[in-house]
């Protein structure tokens, strides 16, 4: 079949992935840009809103009355085409987060928006809230086109001006970010944007850095903000800010950009609604305006409610604005136990953040009597030890930083004992190299390093270090004699349980005492970030695409609060340039100085190829994580939720759902 010729549909055809009838496909795969469709379908595209969505709109503080759909889009809305089916308006999607902050990426993902995202080949960025992108010839110029005409949830305009907010006002304001993050650098320098005019957006980056343009596609920080509404809490961007804000209940305008944005790039912070809720009913809005296709209005401790964005830019090929699904409601379920259960009766539509192998057999028992699908997906990441060797107990740091005893604790483990028994022999014993998978760059052998079963050679190598068992109880002590009991905090959100219980025998078998214990994922986090665990153990890897747009898993503290953490004294000296907390050995400078050049390198070039080689190297041998078995991961679909997928991966690097296109997911009764 052939495209159909020009003005030959008055109304645009219902085409999907499954059936494009006939329509040659776009510039990237699974959707148009609006002039681009009805050329390709020789259509006019009309276009219909849910029928509900002025009352949705009501339930938004704030917000006024609704003008007609056609000055709700952009002049230029991205057409979206369905997997399976035109969809149906209605229903609310129902799914479970761990807690506010803790566990949310998951549904985060589902309503997300970004300039450009991955297509679900994980291979192909392309144009989401930015309608094009362009790169000068060495990396070093990110030129976006916006959309014009495109709205805020509250139907300001957006333009340009909130990406630049973003970036200046936000990002490099110390009051907010003590440093800039690594995403607004480029080997440590920060970038600058322009402006030439409202859907102009370009990035001068000090160095090449071509992942930048991945980085925009797979992360959770979105490259704009409102500045009509967050500016004028802002003190460069209005000059009674402050006494703007304090009309209002707050103590200044850093505090009430704070209470509705927070004060880290993390877009699921309480609202207003949670961490002020003596201040909600006189403040204009009890969220800040969004660019994605739900927005809170309600924020309690047990959860949130959402609907739709009636502004939202995106439309299907028959001219039906997405959302489908015109409300979402996230409760929060912090026991693993619990949240099985739920998934077994059928009471959520979508979840994959916080389900391990281990919970698949029960799942796939009940899935056909329990309406529902069990997807069983590769995990990118594996679940890792790392070892505090910036303890705030010398005697431990000591020996905690001592490569003999990690490397005593990674042969201690039998990754083959591991993988079937907690694995059901489904994964992959492998070590931590940082990437995954393992560039063609890299030595394989690496993935091996210490990651055999050598309990002798384990037990010598804590003998060398003089950790002897001196009271006769079967377990080691410190080299000064000292008691050593790890203690091994972890959360399910993480890694499984059954990996730290055996691995904790593993370690008990060569003389290392320990106890396990399950914490919250925020229980977790907070000890982490202030230096109180014995071991950090979370999943950890990032694929190649990442890295080149995102240094983190090689500069201490190696990843950021959400991740698998270590060295965070170390993370202090470099973060203070040695003014503070413990300066690190040469092998991790090594890995700072290797990232930033690999991140600016020719990726076609020798040079590439060796440093990134070298990043490998310096990891696995210094072991400062420990891999144990990289494995598949249960991902669950309630068979009421349409136009689904099987994902490629169960995955947060690639942020979850966001490659798969939530806004086209309906319900059935």
């Amino acid at each position: 079949m052939v495209a159909l010729p020009a003005a030959a549909l008055a109304e645009c055809p219902g085409i999907t992935v499954a059936d494009m009838q006939g329509i040659a496909s776009g510039a990237f795969p699974q959707q148009y840009e609006l002039s681009a469709f009805q050329e390709a379908a020789g259509c006019e595209m009309a276009f219909t809103a849910h029928p509900d969505i002025e009352a949705l709109n009501g339930r938004i503080k704030g917000n006024e009355a609704l003008p007609a759909l056609a000055d709700r889009l952009p002049a230029e809305p991205l057409v979206v085409v369905p997997y399976d089916s035109i969809g149906q308006y209605g229903g609310t999607l129902d799914v479970l987060s761990n807690a506010t902050e803790a566990g949310t990426s998951d549904f985060l993902s589902v309503r997300h928006v970004n300039l450009v995202r991955y297509s679900d080949d994980l291979q192909t960025i392309v144009p989401n809230v930015a309608k094009s992108w362009e790169w000068n010839e060495d990396f070093t110029k990110l030129t976006f086109k916006l959309r014009a005409g495109h709205k805020w949830s509250d139907g300001a305009p957006f333009t340009s001006a909130d990406v630049k907010f973003w970036h200046d006002n936000l990002m490099l304001d110390t009051n907010i970010f003590e440093k800039p993050k690594d995403y607004v650098t480029v080997g440590g320098e920060t970038m600058t944007v322009d402006t030439p005019d409202e859907t102009t957006v370009v990035f001068n980056l000090p160095a090449p850095k071509p992942g930048l343009l991945a980085h925009f596609a797979t992360h959770f920080a979105q490259g704009f903000q409102p500045k009509h509404f967050l500016g004028q809490f802002h003190p460069d961007i209005n000059a009674d800010a402050d006494s703007y804000a304090q009309g209002l209940g707050f103590e200044n305008g850093y505090d009430a950009i704070k209470a509705y944005w927070g004060n880290s790039d993390w877009t699921d912070t309480p609202t207003p609604m949670l961490s002020k809720p003596d201040l909600v009913e006189g403040l204009p809005k009890a969220t800040y305006p969004t660019l994605e296709s739900h927005i809170y209005v309600t924020d309690t401790t047990e959860g949130r409610h959402l609907v739709a964005n009636p502004y939202f830019f995106q439309v299907d090929p028959t001219g039906q604005q997405l959302p489908y699904i015109g409300e979402q409601d996230e409760v929060y379920i912090n026991d693993n136990e619990v949240r099985i259960l739920k998934l077994v009766n059928n009471e959520v539509d979508y979840k994959s953040q916080s389900l391990q192998l281990a919970s698949a057999p029960i799942l796939l028992e009940n899935q056909e009597k329990g309406g529902y699908n069990i997807y069983l997906r590769p995990e990118i990441t594996m679940g890792a030890f790392g070892f505090n060797v910036t303890h705030e107990d010398p005697e431990k740091r000591k020996v905690f930083g001592d490569l003999k005893f990690r490397e005593a604790m990674s042969l201690a483990i039998n990754r083959e004992e591991l993988n079937e028994t907690g694995f059901f022999g489904q994964g992959t014993p492998k070590q931590y190299v940082g990437f995954s998978p393992l560039p063609e760059f890299a030595d394989p052998k690496w993935e091996s390093y210490m990651a055999e079963f050598d309990p002798d050679g384990a037990k010598a190598r804590l003998d060398e270090i003089g950790m002897k068992d001196t009271d006769g109880d079967g377990f080691r002590e410190l080299p000064n004699g000292d008691k050593l009991v790890l203690n091994l905090n972890y959360s399910t959100q993480g890694i499984a349980g059954q990996t730290v219980e055996l691995v904790a025998q593993f370690w008990a078998d060569v003389g290392i005492q320990s106890t396990v214990k399950e914490v919250t994922p925020d229980e977790y986090r907070s000890a982490q970030s202030a230096n109180k665990l014995d071991v950090a153990m979370w999943r950890k890897g990032q694929p190649l695409a990442i890295v080149l747009g995102n240094n983190e898993l090689w500069v201490p503290p190696f990843e950021n609060y959400f991740g698998n953490r270590s060295g965070m004294l170390w993370a202090e000296w470099v973060d203070s340039d040695g003014a503070a907390g413990v300066e690190p050995p040469e092998p991790v400078k090594q890995l700072i100085a290797d990232i930033n050049a690999f991140q600016s390198a020719d990726q076609e070039s020798p040079e590439f190829a060796e440093l990134g080689a070298r990043l490998v190297q310096t990891m696995t041998e210094n072991l400062y994580f420990i891999g144990t078995v990289n494995a598949p991961a249960p991902i669950y679909q309630s068979k009421r939720l349409q136009n689904f997928t099987e994902f490629k991966t169960h995955s947060y690097e690639y942020y979850r759902t966001y490659p798969y296109r939530a806004t086209q997911w309906w319900l059935t009764e």
